[in-house]
């Protein structure tokens, strides 16, 4: 409440304080109707629209008040109804004049942090959000602020104490319980991790994101305990569309794309504000199509060793091809590959969603394909913006984004059937074979080491499977260790994610009747000396929900059959579609019961085992999966149809990209 207020502007305060917002805002606008110019008046008011999220309407009145007669919290009011309608540059300019005024508003301090952090200034953020921690170092914003962003500048370790002590100041705080476990999480202290969710949970059961947040950790290491609990709880959560979670955690657990469409339908509600578009159906007269693609992984990442040879081998007569990397600069070889292989690279790392959003509008940008859409370090705010005439979804999300400025998703009819259409809010385009892009030119290590050399028993039958830790789910294992007791001379090759997940393995294997030492484990090595050494193994075993994808492609590269269980989502279905394309469909089970009967099959029989090997050589030359030539053909006739769709003024439709005459051998 005001001091020396008039009364009836006093009782349009008590009604803000019992939150009975409709009556201050009619008392402010009875006052306002006797005296237009009245501050106080237009500062209740103001502040009324404020509390009622209707920030729009809140700027007239409290601009009013700043630029007339300004007064203690007047500006972090009008800042914030900056920051929420997204105009962060004004937001910082009215803040940093409220800090001027009254340096010791943390509220003032928190809310600047948060328009430089949106503006791609974490460091100014940093120093921000500390210096509202020491004015008040019990304020859970404050320290949850620094910790968020020392996580966002991978210094994690040092985030860790301002999680302490927010939850030392405030034990029934959910939220900080929950971003201490994500912190636990990047620093691969997954038990810690669980804990700390789980502790959250039962603070706030109902908690966003949280449940989906403890189910990915439990996937990272092979917990599964309370897995099936978990999975069946959050899939629950997602079908009621109450509670919000994470779309790439559906991907993972979920053989139903109608729950994958919900979640992440709930997700843009949640994360995703609709904006104001850039691109206001813009004509652009260019020689060339401006093809943008968007990445945070230009680096040593399965993306971009699929895609490098794609990106350098567009046909530059019709195609200009622009890198967008907001992702880090390893410094790696493959770095200084992909910055040459694009027309332009621009490194936006710093900068914030917005910024990125109008220059993708200044370049002029005609298609913007996302690589990311939810997975890890995703930036899909960037295109929320609508800065191209149409944008795409490609490669590194197999699923629907569900979001209203994503126009097309690219796939094959086998990871996305006719009949599942309706599951996905983007118009389906359909290319001829395989959807994913293959780069012929990976080379494999010359020399393949010794069995005795990555710790392989010899002789033996060598099942492996070189999928992250969290695609392998409890009913795919368990038909895993009854292989290893069918076949007693036999091992199973992992890829080893992590101690926890590998000792988790060990034990779930100990309870399966299985020696523990059957399982043998693979450290990471180079990308050429990984191909290699997958000539050691016999016989590749697939996932499911999730399916092996950049790993399949590998393994076929290096001549290693892949037996996959094809299920009813496009993760679940991508490494039948390389099978196919690489001409070894009996490959796709339909069932776990049929996908062990075949692995029994093939172990047992030498020589069928060695047909299928020698077909996947025969066929790795000629076959449509590593046809790189063709495959670009297809998706540059794709990005053609869009853009001229999006030129002849029509709304975008889903197509087929037909074979074209010159690929016929």
């Amino acid at each position: 409440m005001q001091a020396n207020q008039p009364p009836r502007l006093a009782e349009g305060w008590q009604a803000i304080e019992r939150n009975d917002l409709r009556a201050a805002e009619g008392i402010a606008r009875a006052a306002l109707a006797e005296n237009p110019r009245d501050v106080e008046s237009l500062y209740l008011l103001g502040s009324s629209l404020l509390f009622q999220d209707r920030f729009q309407e809140a700027l007239a009145p409290l601009s009013d008040v700043v630029r007339t007669a300004p007064r203690r919290g007047a500006c972090h009011r009008l800042g914030y109804c900056h920051l929420a309608l997204g105009d962060f540059k004004s937001a910082e300019q009215v803040l940093r004049r409220e800090i001027a005024a009254h340096p010791d508003l943390v509220d003032a301090h928190n809310a600047l942090g948060v328009a430089l952090i949106n503006q791609g200034r974490p460091h100014d953020a940093l120093a921000v959000f500390v210096e509202a921690a020491r004015l008040d170092p019990r304020s859970a914003p404050a320290n949850n602020n620094v910790a968020n962003v020392l996580g966002q500048l991978g210094r994690n370790e040092e985030a860790l104490p301002y999680l302490q002590r927010v939850i030392e100041a405030n034990p029934g705080l959910a939220d900080a319980r929950h971003n201490l476990g994500m912190l636990l999480q990047k620093l691969k202290r997954h038990e810690d991790a669980s804990a700390s969710l789980e502790a959250a949970l039962r603070v706030a059961p109902r908690a966003a994101y949280t449940l989906s947040s403890l189910v990915w950790n439990e996937l990272a290491i092979c917990k599964w305990e309370g897995l099936t609990a978990h999975v069946d709880a959050l899939r629950t959560q997602v079908r009621l569309r109450e509670i919000p979670a994470d779309p790439f955690v559906l991907v993972a657990v979920s053989p139903s794309p109608e729950e994958q469409r919900l979640c992440a339908e709930r997700h843009v509600r949640e994360k995703l504000p609709q904006r104001l578009p850039l691109w206001h159906a813009s004509r652009y007269r260019h020689d060339r199509v401006r093809l943008a693609y968007l990445s945070a992984d230009y680096c040593e990442h399965a993306t971009a060793y699929l895609a490098a040879g794609l990106f350098e081998r567009h046909d530059r007569a019709r195609f200009e091809v622009i890198g967008v990397s907001y992702g880090p600069d390893d410094r790696s070889p493959m770095r200084q590959r992909l910055m040459r292989g694009f027309d332009r690279f621009v490194d936006v790392q710093s900068r914030g969603d917005e910024e990125i959003a109008r220059l993708l509008r200044e370049m002029e940008v005609d298609v913007a394909i996302d690589l990311k859409g939810y997975t890890t370090d995703a930036r899909p705010e960037i295109l929320s913006y609508r800065p191209a005439t149409v944008q795409a979804s490609y490669l590194g999300f197999p699923g629907t984004m569900a979001a209203p400025f994503i126009d097309y998703i690219v796939a094959a009819r086998w990871v996305l059937p006719e009949e599942d259409r309706h599951h996905y809010a983007e118009q389906v385009v359909y290319l001829p074979d395989s959807y994913q892009v293959n780069d012929a030119a990976r080379s494999v290590a010359e020399r393949t080491p010794t069995r005795a050399e990555a710790g392989l028993p010899h002789p033996a039958f060598v099942f492996c499977c070189f999928n992250n830790s969290y695609k392998i789910m409890p009913p795919v294992f368990e038909v895993w260790m009854k292989l290893l007791r069918a076949i007693p001379e036999s091992a199973l090759w992992l890829l080893e994610d992590s101690r926890d997940a590998k000792r988790r393995l060990q034990q779930a294997a100990q309870a399966a009747g299985v020696d523990p030492a059957r399982l043998i484990f693979a450290a990471r090595v180079a990308p050429a000396e990984h191909l290699a050494r997958h000539r050691l193994a016999d016989l590749f075993l697939d996932t499911l929900p999730y399916n092996a994808h950049t790993t399949a492609s590998d393994a076929l590269w290096a001549g290693l059959p892949v037996l996959t269980c094809t299920g009813h989502t496009f993760a679940g279905r991508v490494a039948g579609s390389l099978l196919r394309a690489v001409g070894l469909t009996e490959l796709a089970t339909h069932s776990l019961h049929d996908y062990e009967t075949l692995a029994l099959k093939l172990a047992r029989a030498p020589a069928l085992l060695a047909e299928v090997r020698g077909r996947l050589e025969r066929n790795r030359s000629t076959a449509a999966l590593f046809d790189l030539e063709r495959f670009r053909r297809h998706l540059e006739a794709a990005y053609l149809t869009m853009w001229e769709t999006a030129q002849r003024g029509e709304p975008p439709r889903g197509f087929s990209v037909e074979p074209l005459p010159n690929d016929q051998r």
